[in-house]
């Protein structure tokens, strides 16, 4: 019994380290990305990756947003037993996960942190910027966390001699 809540104490740790793994790659690939369309379609000046030191220790902007992204990957793993895992119903969860949860912390809580007003006062479109940017690095969560958990369940079958998908036995063999 003992062994068995270690082991399940042990992939719950595992699923948060790939949580916050996925939720880096997600900043990185989905929500940058998003930050560039939405610099293309003239809805932001901002540009994705960079590079400009942002206080307290004064790291590239981008690598604080990476790291605070994978904070966020651990919350969504936490979160993520209440997500439904219908068809296309994880997707559009995650999406909106990331759409609503972190951009309400940031408009509510660091945002006026810094000494602005609420919301960056709501004005349109950084509204909708900070909505989609952050659903799609929900999005990106998701797709790389299964990415990497589907990875991972192969390797350890794999590291036991046998495919990640249990084989059908034959009668009488």
């Amino acid at each position: 019994m003992a062994d068995a809540n270690a082991l399940s104490a042990s992939a719950r740790l595992s699923r948060v380290g790939l949580g916050f793994v996925a939720a880096c790659l997600g900043t990185l690939v989905f929500h940058q990305g998003g930050v560039e369309l939405c610099h293309l379609a003239g809805l932001t000046g901002s540009t994705p990756y960079n590079f400009r030191p942002v206080p307290p220790f004064g790291v590239p902007a981008v690598a604080s947003l990476t790291f605070w992204g994978g904070v966020w990957g651990i919350v969504f793993v936490v979160a993520e037993r209440a997500i439904t895992r219908g068809p296309g119903g994880y997707w559009v969860a995650a999406a909106l996960f990331g759409a609503i949860v972190p951009t309400l912390v940031f408009w509510f809580v660091v945002v006026p942190l810094k000494g602005q007003p609420l919301g960056y006062g709501f004005q349109v479109p950084r509204v909708f910027v900070a909505l989609i940017v952050d659903g799609l690095w929900g999005l990106g969560t998701a797709v790389f966390l299964t990415m990497l958990a589907g990875r991972r369940q192969t390797e350890n079958a794999a590291s036991f001699g046998r495919d990640s998908a249990p084989v059908a036995r034959q009668p009488g063999v």
